[in-house]
């Protein structure tokens, strides 16, 4: 079973998550952020990941801390039940249609960590959350999962559809990317022998 649990405790957040990759997508999240709970609910039920998660972060101060860490602690629990990364399909990429916006995601497992980012949001918050933190959970998630991932809104009706199509085009590319290859199960995808970094 291909699962993680991690804790990450600073003066700024605490917060708890548990993965299990091979999952049915069931999820119970709470991190005091109602839109951000939303958005990780989605990235479990698309990405077939099973996610417990709970945050107790700095509210009073703003979302950014716990938006952050979050990303931090799922990416870490991501990449620990990941392990070797042996057997796994590695890449995957699509096209995800929300009403009238289309996002695509290109993910590569790789243990080299990156993100390209070409999202722009046309108000600064959606609701009380702030759109610009949609950037920083996906950067705190790939450096932390160990993944290069690429996210590009191609055109946009709305914020809300902006940022729930990222979340479901990366849980949609995940859940392609690290599904056993039933072709490969017991190799690592790559000719160094080795998804270290």
């Amino acid at each position: 079973m291909r699962q993680a649990s991690i804790e990450r405790n600073t003066t700024e957040t605490r917060i708890s998550v548990a993965v299990a990759l091979d999952g049915t997508g069931s999820f119970d999240v709470k991190t005091g952020v109602g839109f951000l709970d939303h958005m990780l609910e989605q990235l479990s039920r698309h990405s077939l990941i099973d996610i417990t998660l709970r945050a107790k972060g700095d509210l009073h101060i703003d979302a950014h801390h716990t938006a952050e860490d979050s990303g931090i602690a799922l990416g870490q629990a991501v990449a620990r039940a990941l392990g070797d990364r042996k057997g796994i399909r590695r890449y995957a990429s699509l096209h995800l249609p929300m009403d009238g916006t289309l996002t695509r995601a290109a993910i590569d497992v790789s243990g080299r960590p990156f993100l390209v980012w070409k999202v722009q949001f046309t108000a600064p918050k959606i609701g009380e959350f702030d759109t610009e933190l949609v950037r920083e959970w996906f950067q705190a998630f790939a450096m932390n999962a160990g993944i290069t991932l690429h996210v590009e809104t191609l055109y946009a009706d709305n914020n809300h559809h902006i940022a729930e199509s990222c979340f479901k085009a990366l849980a949609r590319a995940l859940r392609e990317a690290i599904e056993i290859d039933p072709r490969q199960k017991d190799r690592i995808p790559s000719t160094k022998g080795s998804l270290a970094g």
